[in-house]
């Protein structure tokens, strides 16, 4: 039930009664489970490019960048770094002195390899008088680690991981906002050599982020002869999705709705709102030094190129199919592309004809496409890559969360441990129709496809809702095609102990 008192708190948030009411009734049914086909795989779902297709790929995408089109990389780097530090914060609330778990052990027999070491150094000496040798020596491992983590020294506990030290470089360190600037001039930069990123930061960490990038962005700019045009945006508050208490109803605060960050998924308003062509996506931590950035660079160019290839070939049928009615076997040479090459299959396709075949057909291939690429598993299989059916009885690849799974369902589990693949966030999307005009993405979002977890609030139990996740739901009705890259692209930093992995020295 809401109070007059909720509708004015909702209003000032920017949502709209209907969408709250929407929320709530998704507290009470949760989200149905997608029906899945199968895994995707190399046999179904799955493109592995030769190397004949690889050299095809690049040289479509150096053409590309060669030409009057816009191309923008867009790199969410919301939140706080916290959760790389969950061991060293235990360590320091806990009752050991000295480290005694694995990851502590490891942290500081290794502290030396860390990028941040000096800066860390500097404060131990500023606040302790003592450098990290002498303090570890003397068994106050608690006060490096908080020199590392609060506000008195680096406040790396709070700081968002964009503005980490991240890698060493002799004489300098790089921040993940500075490998991504590097990384931009090296795949996206246009013949006019200018680069374009937009970073989804929080509110609190927005000047922070402002600041560093006037300090670093120069010293790029001269020695790679490239102009940056850096973006910064914000999770919308109208995105925020409403708490719910036991019963299904708005989980209050001294009488007042609680509403939480939407997810990710919320981004996909931020992404609608920017002017390219292409759009590249990938996460803030996933960064390497130079000097193991090639297979990344090669493949971002190899799947980006395929984009620009499959689009082409969309684009060219939407313009024949918008002059009149194509003969038959012209619209069976589209359908074959629709399916053998952009993964939209429709169950009984060869019971339509003519102008119904062609409307259809118009409708799949007049739409946002996206090319993700696709690490080979490591480990337990869980959510990734797999072909599904849509509300439209058509089957399509999708990018799922195991969330999305009914893993008590053994047939529908089976199907998601026979997954060979996972989803690194390696993205390349067109956002524009035929036409040049922009798509409105909100509209390729589905709305069943949200999630529903517990978390707790001052000690009480509440029910957050997210929203369909950015390359999960939010971009379910988006062409969609999947490509192996290997596995030397996908080094995500998730402790502060990866740091120390090879990948990252």
């Amino acid at each position: 039930m809401l109070t007059q008192s909720d509708l004015s708190v909702i209003k000032e948030k920017g949502i709209s009664e209907k969408v709250i009411q929407e929320q709530l009734k998704a507290f009470e049914t949760g989200f149905p489970y997608l029906k899945i086909i199968a895994a995707a795989s190399p046999e179904k779902g799955i493109t592995i490019l030769s190397e004949e297709q690889l050299s095809s790929c690049l040289d479509t995408w150096q053409n590309y960048l060669q030409s009057e089109a816009s191309i923008l990389k867009f790199v969410p780097a919301s939140g706080a770094a916290s959760r790389m530090f969950k061991d060293l914060f235990e360590f320091l609330d806990g009752d050991s002195a000295t480290p005694v778990k694995p990851a502590e052990i490891k942290f500081f027999s290794e502290i030396e390899k860390m990028a941040f070491y000096q800066a860390l150094n500097q404060q131990c000496i500023q606040n302790e008088g003592k450098d990290i040798p002498e303090l570890i020596k003397e068994n106050n491992h608690k006060a490096v680690v908080a020199n590392l983590l609060l506000e008195k020294g680096l406040n790396y506990g709070s700081l968002p991981k964009g503005l980490l030290l991240f890698h060493g470089y002799g004489d300098t360190n790089r921040t993940p906002l500075e490998e991504h600037l590097m990384e931009g001039a090296l795949y996206a930069k246009n013949k006019k050599d200018e680069v374009n990123i937009h970073f989804t930061v929080s509110s609190e960490h927005r000047a922070l982020f402002t600041k560093h990038l006037e300090e670093v962005k120069v010293v790029y700019e001269k020695n790679l002869q490239t102009t940056y045009h850096i973006g910064f945006s914000e999770q919308k508050p109208a995105t925020d999705t409403i708490a719910a208490d036991e019963n299904n109803q708005p989980f209050r605060e001294n009488d007042k709705p609680v509403f939480r960050p939407g997810g990710h998924g919320a981004l996909i308003q931020n992404l609608n709102e920017l002017e390219a062509d292409i759009i590249f996506i990938k996460n803030i931590d996933n960064v390497v030094p130079d000097r193991l950035k090639e297979p990344t660079v090669r493949y971002k160019k190899a799947i980006a190129g395929l984009l620009v290839e499959l689009q082409q070939k969309a684009f060219n049928y939407l313009k024949e199919m918008e002059e009149g009615l194509l003969a038959d076997v012209m619209l069976w040479q589209i359908a074959d592309f629709c399916e053998q090459e952009l993964n939209n299959i429709l169950p009984g396709i060869q019971e339509i004809q003519g102008a119904d075949l062609q409307e259809y057909l118009i409708e799949k291939l007049n739409r946002p496409i996206r090319v993700c690429g696709m690490v080979k598993n490591t480990g337990e299989p869980g959510g990734g890559p797999f072909l599904t059916v849509n509300q439209d009885g058509t089957i399509s690849t999708q990018i799922l969360e195991s969330s999305q799974i009914d893993l008590k369902n053994p047939v529908e589990k089976d199907k998601m441990m026979k997954s060979t693949h996972f989803n690194p966030v390696d993205l390349v999307c067109g956002v524009k129709n035929y036409k040049g005009e922009k798509f409105d993405l909100v509209e390729y979002v589905d709305k069943n496809t949200g999630f529903i977890s517990l978390k707790s609030k001052n000690g009480k139990e509440l029910k957050a809702l997210e929203l369909p996740g950015l390359w999960n739901g939010a971009m379910s009705d988006w062409n969609t095609i999947f490509v192996e890259v290997p596995i030397e692209t996908f080094n995500p930093v998730k402790t502060v102990n990866d740091l120390l992995r090879d990948e990252h020295q």
